[in-house]
């Protein structure tokens, strides 16, 4: 059986693991993120790669990464929280750890682990929606992974929304992840704590009465606990997710959306207002086949499961 090494680089840590041909991940290391300096991230991918390949007989190495990948996967054009601007990654990867390397963008290698092994596996056209700080998509159609001309396809959160809306950190203003990320979610929160919502007082308590503790998962469990607030808020993020979704669909219409991201543990109490919201929205509507909306399997190994196996292919 082929082993392959997924590597997951974030801003903040770099995820490595071996996974094998059914998508189990065999061993998993993780390390801090010198974001800063591109050459001290390329030396820590190499490290993880060199110690798992100690242990295991690793043939290829698969690297997802936040930003515009090159539709050659081998150039990271631009990485917003990383120090790449048009680094041949792949050919300086692969002089150091000495295998084949494929790099992707981590939406996109994530969309492929839940395609491959995940929420997806029953589908061939997928949609993956990933809602934590920002918005995040990938997309899967007829089996295959959707780049676009250049590789760059598929960024759904900078999808505009609301024309002169809230500023963006992309520089443009009104983008779908202003308004439905777990960033949007803990704004509108704050925002009412520090009006003095009485409504918001559950919440604020929960947060020791700090207003900057207040948290996408202290939202989601107070809402566990009931709090009305909070539910609602949840609600309201449902309701811009399964607008944008329902726009998506008319163009893309996939089998499935996977909402996948930190804020999806949520569950139900964020999956159940975007599927009304969809279900309000969708062109069409009442005479065409309905999707599916599913919650992600693979949690956090999904980007390093897909970025694995895509370096296989």
């Amino acid at each position: 059986m082929t082993l392959a090494c997924g590597v997951d680089v974030g801003g903040t840590k770099i995820a490595g693991g071996v996974v094998d041909e059914d998508g189990t991940v065999l061993e998993e290391l993780r390390v801090e993120s010198p974001a800063t300096d591109s050459e001290a991230i390329e030396e820590a991918i190499a490290g993880l790669v060199a110690e798992l390949g100690s242990r295991h007989e690793i043939a290829t190495v698969g690297v997802g990464a936040a930003g515009y990948i090159d539709k050659a996967r081998a150039v990271v054009m631009f990485a917003p929280n990383i120090a790449w601007r048009n680094v041949d990654l792949k050919s300086e990867l692969e002089a150091r750890v000495k295998l084949p390397v494929v790099v992707e963008n981590d939406a996109n290698a994530a969309a492929w682990g839940e395609f491959t092994y995940g929420a997806g596996h029953d589908v061939d056209d997928l949609l993956l929606v990933t809602v934590g700080t920002g918005v995040g998509g990938g997309v899967v159609l007829d089996g295959a992974l959707y780049r676009g001309a250049f590789g760059v396809g598929a960024e759904i959160g900078h999808m505009r929304v609301v024309p002169d809306g809230i500023l963006c950190g992309c520089g443009n203003h009104g983008c779908f992840e202003q308004y439905a990320s777990g960033s949007a979610l803990v704004r509108e929160a704050r925002s009412a704590a520090r009006g003095g919502s009485l409504l918001a007082r559950g919440l604020l308590d929960r947060a020791g009465g700090d207003v900057d503790r207040i948290s996408g998962p202290l939202i989601t469990e107070a809402a566990r606990g009931g709090d009305a607030f909070a539910v609602e808020q949840l609600a309201h993020l449902g309701k811009w997710l399964g607008e944008g979704i329902a726009s998506l669909t008319a163009i893309l219409d996939p089998a499935v959306v996977v909402i996948g991201g930190g804020v999806s543990e949520a569950e139900d109490l964020l999956l159940d207002p975007i599927r009304a919201s969809f279900s309000a929205q969708l062109t069409g509507r009442g005479h065409r086949p309905a999707l599916e909306i599913r919650k992600a399997r693979l949690g956090n190994r999904a980007g390093m499961i897909g970025a694995a196996d895509l370096s296989r292919r």
